[in-house]
């Protein structure tokens, strides 16, 4: 009973469909697939970076640093073929590919330094921080 209110009380239910297609379009699709899950911890003297990679071989992750940007890409394709038997050419053909990338921002870190260790599906990441600089004391000789 409560459903049958005159359109001119309703009308916001309109515009919020509009506003929220993007979402009701794509809720059925697992967007959590579309990236990697990071946590970045500050252990004192340095930050570990743990980036979960699971599926993947040591091979197919790249680690590129460029000025202060550090980039973690992974890509993998794999396909799978069960044929029948007779005139049946496919009875399951699987086909996953999948991309990835994330960039850093490591200006605090000293980047000859970086170490990166890939086991059980998680890379690791030790980024030592940089040191405090400390300004340069000297006397300046009178002339």
């Amino acid at each position: 009973m409560l459903d049958l209110m005159p359109w001119g009380r309703d009308e916001r239910r309109l515009w919020n469909a509009f506003d929220n297609f993007s979402q009701e379009f794509f809720r059925g699709m697992d967007q959590t697939s579309m990236e990697f899950k990071t946590d970045v911890l500050d252990r004192g003297d340095r930050f570990v970076l743990q980036a979960e990679l699971p599926g993947f071989a040591k091979e197919e992750i790249q680690i590129g640093l460029e000025g202060d940007r550090l980039t973690i890409r992974a890509a993998h394709s794999e396909e799978t073929e069960e044929k029948g038997e007779g005139d049946t050419r496919y009875i399951r053909r699987e086909r996953r590919f999948g991309s990835f990338a994330r960039s850093f921002d490591v200006s605090g870190v000293e980047t000859g330094r970086i170490e990166a260790k890939y086991e059980n599906g998680l890379l690791e990441l030790a980024l030592p921080k940089k040191g405090k600089e400390v300004p340069e004391s000297r006397n300046i000789a009178i002339q």
